[in-house]
């Protein structure tokens, strides 16, 4: 990863962010994906059996899909 510092508001936007991370190699972005994975796990170690344990439940509702004409 490149280290840099700044102090510009522009940078902290989401596109800014996006070109960031495609700038790093395909190493750099999985080293990124370890280090934020063990930096969440060590602050709430039961978020791993959360995210195994909760599955995606059918709506008890209707839906009903509005598209633009």
């Amino acid at each position: 990863m490149r280290g840099s510092v700044s102090h510009d508001r522009a940078e902290e936007t989401l596109q800014a962010k996006a070109r960031w991370f495609r700038s790093l190699t395909l190493e750099e972005r999985m080293d990124y994906l370890v280090m934020m994975t063990d930096l969440i796990l060590q602050n709430n170690p039961s978020a791993l059996a959360k995210a195994a344990k909760d599955d995606a439940a059918s709506p008890q509702k209707r839906i009903r899909v509005v598209e633009r004409p």
